[in-house]
């Protein structure tokens, strides 16, 4: 950094991203990662970083982005559960990071669950 606009920029990009991460209200899209040991052994942390990254990139409003403990599920880890107001919980299994970018863009964005990434189409 060589400037205070760089500093300020860098702050500015830090602030929208915790943002994200915030409760904004009931009838916001909640996006929850399982992040108990298993979670994070599996691999949920850069899952994590993806979904709050892909929200912050594209400046979602009324999307929030946050981690909780154990799901119970631990043979399906890493788990991203996404609550939407009205509709039933949608429970997606073995997350990757790709897969946290393509759920932002085609179930959050688009309203098109990802079925084949949910439990119920990996636990048949």
């Amino acid at each position: 950094m060589k400037t205070l606009e760089e500093l300020m920029a860098l702050r500015d990009q830090a602030k929208q991203k915790m943002t994200v991460r915030e409760d904004t209200g009931d009838d916001a899209i909640r996006i929850v990662v399982g992040m108990a040991t298993c979670g994070i052994a599996a691999g949920a942390r850069p899952v994590l970083n993806a979904l709050v990254e892909e929200v912050a990139k594209r400046n979602l409003k009324g999307v929030t982005v946050a981690q909780t403990g154990c799901i119970g599920m631990c043979q399906y880890e890493p788990i991203v559960e996404v609550m939407q107001p009205g509709k039933e919980k949608v429970t997606y299994v073995k997350m990757t990071a790709e897969k946290a970018v393509q759920v932002v863009n085609d179930h959050i964005v688009n309203g098109q669950p990802i079925v084949e990434y949910t439990v119920g189409a990996v636990a048949k």
